[in-house]
């Protein structure tokens, strides 16, 4: 019997990741092939491959938007793909692993004229790059919501509760608002960080802080921080190609003194020069968001509905999230009242259909469609994104309608959220909890 491996992984590590790794358990299965996987998730790493595992292989595939460990994969045949694909092409993807035309790692790809190259065994840019920037925001996230939350806590004490001038004044709340302040002031940094971090591993991490910090203090944003954390990522990079061929003994200076000297110096001048002209590109683009919800707020709220149901949880959806983060760090509460709205639509749109209409659906997906009530109420999109799997262009558009009906609904009430997440466990800090 052929022994395949798996290894699973998505920016946030909950949802994508284990539905990729029950897919291809499940393809694995039907095509009569043992198969392991493991699971990169939010705790970590869960049923971790062994180094004996991966040497009796006959194929290993990586199904990841995040960076794994590789160099144990050394000489065996690899296919990486994204976290969607395993989800969505499993059965494909373990027909592919079983039939002897996958590319060894660290060897050339064989050539077998008969073998489809839909899976051609290496990433594409484009899911590179991806793969980098979702590093970034899946560090950030943690942050993000861990701040906004006691940030907007603080808030049942009145909205003026942490000034000690004002009536509302609370020490407590004063003290809450503080440290979700300061989780909530690190987003830009740990996102510039984890995206040269990803790209090239500790030699990265100290530029991109820097020019996460720097981005901060000119005022460029997440749009310069992105731009930061890639040139700090492949300068470092290329810092570590070029100076490889120093003797063993210069080790400790390169890794010490040489890279984060050189990094910092460049990217931090860079970033400080391109700080005005990308901090004016930031704040109008925040501006003009800000605007149009309060000058066509049927119009955004669409565009916010598409993007959170398009892909649910995806790159598409993430877009939203952090635009309203992002928006909510700087005091505007409705933007991300419409994205809460629209990500918590379509698990609970599943859940009413199959509750309503519970003979149309199999016993296994009214049991997980149930699940999705649960799924809804915390702000976990990605429990409709079985359903949308086995008929995206039938559940797809029906999602993305919903989700702009609720973000559209919630634009034109001026309902407003002050943490950066959705679901009624936050019902309490919501702005007109009951509309």
């Amino acid at each position: 019997m052929k022994k395949l491996l798996a290894v699973t992984g998505c920016p946030t590590g909950i949802a994508h990741t284990f539905m990729a790794a029950e897919a291809l358990q499940r393809a694995a299965e039907a095509n009569g092939v043992q198969m392991k996987v493991e699971t990169n998730g939010a705790v970590g790493v869960e049923n971790e491959l062994t180094a004996k595992e991966i040497a009796e292989a006959d194929c290993i595939i990586i199904a990841c938007d995040k960076n794994v460990e590789m160099e144990r994969f050394n000489g065996k045949p690899i296919i990486e793909v994204s976290v969607t694909d395993g989800i969505a092409k499993a059965d494909a993807l373990i027909k592919k692993a079983i039939s002897g035309g996958v590319a060894v790692r660290g060897e050339e790809k064989k050539k077998n004229s008969e073998i489809t190259e839909e899976f051609s065994g290496a990433p594409s840019v484009g899911h590179e790059i991806y793969k980098h920037l979702m590093a970034g925001v899946s560090n950030m996230i943690p942050f993000v919501v861990a701040g906004g939350i006691l940030v907007a806590i603080s808030f049942l004490w009145g909205i003026y509760s942490f000034d000690p001038n004002s009536d509302q004044y609370n020490a407590t709340a004063a003290l809450l608002k503080s440290v979700g302040g300061a989780s909530m002031g690190l987003m830009v940094p740990i996102l510039t960080a984890y995206i040269a971090n990803s790209i090239a591993n500790r030699p990265g991490l100290v530029a991109g802080f820097v020019a996460g910090t720097i981005a901060l203090t000119t005022g460029s944003g997440f749009i310069g921080g992105i731009i930061g954390g890639f040139m700090a990522g492949y300068f470092a990079k290329w810092m570590v190609k070029i100076l490889s061929g120093l003797p063993k003994e210069f080790e400790g200076l390169k890794s010490i003194f040489l890279i984060p000297l050189v990094t910092v110096a460049v990217i931090g001048t860079i970033m400080a020069l391109l700080g005005d002209p990308v901090s004016a590109v930031n704040k109008f683009m925040m501006d003009f968001l800000s605007n149009l919800q309060n000058s066509n707020p049927i119009f955004l709220g669409i565009v916010i509905g598409c993007m959170s149901a398009f892909d649910m949880g995806g790159p598409v959806n993430k877009a939203a999230y952090v635009t309203g983060t992002l928006l909510l760090g700087q005091g505007n509460f409705y933007f991300m009242a419409g994205v809460s709205a629209a990500c918590i639509t379509p698990p609970l749109v599943i859940a009413i259909a199959v509750t309503i209409f519970p003979k149309k659906f199999t016993k296994d997906e009214r049991a997980a469609g149930f699940v999705n009530y649960i799924l809804g109420c915390t702000h976990i999109t990605e429990g409709a994104i079985p359903f949308a799997a086995k008929s995206p262009f039938r559940v797809l558009p029906i999602l993305m309608m919903s989700s702009s009906i609720s973000a559209v609904l919630t634009y034109m009430m001026k309902v407003q959220v002050p943490a950066p997440h959705g679901g009624f466990l936050i019902l309490a800090l919501v702005d007109k909890p009951l509309v």
